[in-house]
């Protein structure tokens, strides 16, 4: 089985029915099919082989998905890139993965033709939004005089066959490469198979018990695996996707919440503070909500609590996971109240365990250790990085198999359920102790008046790091350094407590939405 059958075998039971709403277009599975088929066919008369890469440069559209599973059914690998990364970043994957056909619009290709023209693996730039052929977007020229062809994506689509290509891969063949920044800040492409995406689908598709009639809404980026699955998951099991470009308007996406009667919520921890923090919120309609999900940073406790007010209906899970594997653990929902702080056990068709740093399995509730996972959704390796790859991957128990290191820090309970500590290299070695900074940050979230928490290590004569809390305040709350220390020293042991408070009026973030904990300390 391939990735992309599922299109097809959804267009063929109901062709009819909607799969994408973006703004004002609404894109059937029957017309999904017939494009992302003539596309296919397009790449293939472009030249493009067996398990070359074509690249996505766009905001999240029904032109990104198009050209998600247009790559697939020409046999390609597809290559999704965040449309906020700039034009040498841009460059850098385009080389990096030899990159052979780019997919992106007149708007971004005006700002990125010089990079992307000195890239010796580009032949072909296809442009979704060029509609006048006598008039010649910014950088078209510029790329032609550099011996790559510019095409654009309505003539493609309106000059070839909307039958089903051959695709001649196979399951272990290369799907995706997700790019991911790692410790040195240069970007790494993980290789994910049609069988790893494949099994990932399904294990969590079975544990959100996903039907056909469910209603995704995701504002999270394509290139983020996140979003990426949302739109793979809802294609798998025939539902619909309501996918937005940002969460910049949330009162936009609570409208769209009730008008398209949204069941599944996928949420960061920062769009959940954003929501929560709006004055009005019990006013709105979220009766359509039956499940929400919540991974890359944990859910505050006094978030899921409030939200549980917002959306009693709803089952709320708490996950965890890392690209390299797409998804390792979930916590039941009925479990949300009693162990809110967990990420709970693995998810279908997982094995993990902790390990501590002589390599032995961690058995003792509350022993902090790496997490470590087995499963058939782990990915091949880091492109063309086979030292990084070795670390991540090391031989497993058996001789058949390799091992995936998260590099993340657990302890479970009792229960076998899963705690997320830190990851290893956000650990804080204060006075000879060591700090996970997600237990300082929970109990600073504690506050009613603090909205977003971010605690880091910085340099200090005597304690070697000392701990620093950098909070953003909700709307019309106050709160100083004396009363946040306070509170710190009567939930946490003393090496825990920060010495240093800073506010700031909102935290940065990453493309992904994630506290960006590099920039605060740098």
């Amino acid at each position: 089985m391939l990735l992309d059958r599922f299109l097809h075998a959804a267009a063929q039971r109901h062709p009819d029915k909607e799969v994408l709403i973006c703004g004002e277009r609404r894109v059937t599975y029957g017309r999904l099919e017939a494009e992302a088929n003539a596309l296919g066919h397009a790449l293939r008369g472009l030249g493009l082989m067996r398990q070359q890469r074509v690249a996505i440069y766009l905001e999240n559209s029904t032109e990104a998905v198009l050209g998600i599973f247009a790559a697939m059914k020409a046999s390609g690998v597809f290559v999704v890139v965040n449309p906020q990364v700039k034009a040498d970043k841009l460059a850098f994957i385009l080389d990096d993965c030899q990159v052979a056909v780019l997919l992106t619009s007149a708007r971004q290709l005006a700002a990125i033709a010089p990079q992307a023209a000195g890239c010796a693996g580009l032949r072909h730039v296809v442009i979704t939004d060029w509609a006048n052929p006598g008039a010649v977007p910014a950088g078209v020229d510029e790329l032609r005089a550099a011996g790559k062809g510019a095409h654009a994506l309505a003539e493609l689509l309106n000059s070839h066959p909307i039958a089903l290509p051959d695709n001649r891969n196979v399951s272990i063949d290369l799907a995706s490469l997700i790019y991911t920044s790692g410790s040195t800040g240069v970007p790494k492409g993980v290789m994910l198979t049609h069988a790893n995406m494949l099994a990932a689908s399904w294990s969590i598709t079975t544990y959100l018990r996903n039907q056909a009639d469910d209603v995704i809404l995701s504002p999270l980026p394509l290139a983020f695996d996140y979003g990426l699955y949302q739109v793979l998951m809802a294609i798998r099991f025939g539902g619909t996707v309501v996918l937005e470009r940002s969460f910049t308007y949330p009162y936009r996406y609570i409208e769209l919440i009730a008008t398209e009667r949204v069941t599944g919520l996928p949420i960061v921890s920062t769009m959940s503070a954003i929501l929560l923090n709006l004055a009005d919120l019990e006013q709105h309609d979220f009766s359509s909500v039956r499940y929400l999900t919540n991974t890359a940073q944990a859910l505050p406790e006094r978030h899921i609590r409030r939200l549980r007010q917002v959306m009693p209906q709803a089952r709320i899970y708490s996950m965890y996971g890392l690209t390299e594997c797409k998804r390792v653990a979930y916590l039941p929902p009925e479990l949300i109240d009693r162990k809110p702080t967990s990420v709970g056990v693995a998810m279908p068709d997982t094995e993990v365990w902790i390990e501590n740093d002589a390599g032995q399995v961690v058995t003792t509730p509350g022993e902090r250790g790496e997490l470590v996972v087995r499963g058939p959704h782990v990915m091949l390796g880091y492109w063309n990085r086979p030292e990084e790859t070795a670390r991540a991957l090391r031989p497993g128990r058996y001789p058949y198999e390799r091992e995936l290191r998260t590099g993340d820090l657990f302890t479970q309970d009792a229960d076998g359920h899963l705690y997320f500590v830190s990851r290893k290299d956000d650990l804080i070695k204060t006075a000879g102790e060591r700090v996970g900074p997600r237990e300082v940050e929970n109990v600073l979230y504690e506050l009613d008046a603090v909205k977003e928490a971010a605690v880091i290590g910085v340099p200090d004569d005597t304690l070697g790091s000392a701990i620093k809390a950098v909070l953003a305040l909700r709307d019309g709350m106050q709160l100083d350094e004396a009363t946040v220390i306070k509170h710190c020293q009567r939930r946490l042991e003393r090496f825990m407590v920060p010495k240093h408070v800073a506010f700031v009026a909102e935290l940065p973030k990453t493309s992904t939405g994630k506290i960006n904990k590099r920039a605060l300390a740098g």
